[in-house]
């Protein structure tokens, strides 16, 4: 059996996976407890303990997928936007906590690779996959082996600055700055925080994405400019990373893949942009969904 953690800002989910055909043999998700290190540990402690009870089992070794990477440094958690994960010996801990071997790879790192080994990449050799939610991060696959880097930032997209940006959004940047301490960044116009924000600059409103999407649905103007937007800073964001990654297939996760008219347009547009506007690699929705991450992890323990 396989046993991966999805460690989240909001949730912390075990998924348990045969090993021979990726069947889900167990699930269950708690709230994250923000701010608590040592909740942290222990919620992952518990899972892994009762997801063993429940199955009559006990396992070497788990995956953990989380919202960071380690430092190479200094072998402690960095980048998480959970921020009290960072500079934290995540691995040490956790490994003393569970008893268990613990995997660490990235969050977005998982997703693709659950959706490179039995997702919607499955078919294909190179996979990049994109989370578009409350943040947006980036992992590329190949083989069915994550490229994690010399320093933890293979895939590492939403923190690279907004291509080609205009006047307009060079103005947004000036006044909003990301989390990383950066202006600028992908991450502050492409996740589906990004759409919300932008939705309220055109409009005065701040709606959630699910309704601004009824809205865009609806024939909403607002929400029709905020949508002709959105895509255009996606189609620019990926056409800069595709120009040297080239990947055969693009799969999309988060809360804002959930938006079916972005498959018909984000193609069209990327082509505008890529070198040579040639661009034939599909762009498609994850198999797994939230589930990925989890899943992602659990096959962390196979290495």
């Amino acid at each position: 059996m396989l046993f991966g953690i999805d460690l989240g800002g909001t949730k912390t989910e075990i998924t348990v996976l045969s090993d021979n055909n990726y069947a889900v043999l167990f699930k269950k998700r708690v709230p994250t407890v923000k701010n608590n290190y040592a909740a942290t540990l222990t919620t992952i402690s518990a899972l892994v303990d009762e997801a063993q009870k429940a199955l009559n089992v006990s396992v070497d070794s788990i995956g953990v997928a989380i919202p960071g990477t380690v430092s190479a440094i200094t072998h402690t958690i960095k980048n998480a936007n959970s921020y009290w994960l960072n500079g934290q010996d995540l691995l040490h801990d956790l490994e003393k906590t569970t008893g268990k071997k613990v995997f660490l790879e990235n969050d977005a790192n998982c997703f693709a690779l659950s959706e490179a080994v039995d997702g919607a990449g499955k078919d294909y050799k190179v996979v990049w996959g994109l989370i578009l939610g409350t943040g947006s991060g980036t992992g590329i696959i190949i083989d069915r082996k994550t490229i994690e880097g010399r320093n933890g930032l293979g895939g590492e997209w939403g923190h690279n600055p907004l291509p080609w940006m205009n006047e307009y959004e060079q103005e947004i940047a000036k006044i909003e700055q990301c989390y990383c301490g950066k202006r600028g960044c992908i991450e502050t116009f492409v996740s589906g925080t990004g759409f919300e924000a932008e939705y309220e600059r055109q409009s005065g409103q701040r709606l959630s994405g699910v309704h601004i999407a009824k809205l865009l649905n609806s024939g909403n103007k607002d929400a029709a400019k905020t949508f002709n937007l959105y895509v255009d800073r996606l189609a620019r964001s990926i056409a800069c990373f595709a120009n040297f990654i080239d990947p055969d297939v693009i799969v999309l996760g988060g809360g804002m893949s959930n938006l079916d008219v972005l498959y018909q347009e984000l193609p069209h547009k990327v082509k505008e942009y890529i070198f040579g506007k040639e661009f034939v690699t599909p762009i498609v929705k994850a198999v797994h969904g939230d589930s990925s991450g989890g899943r992602g992890a659990a096959f962390l323990c196979r290495a």
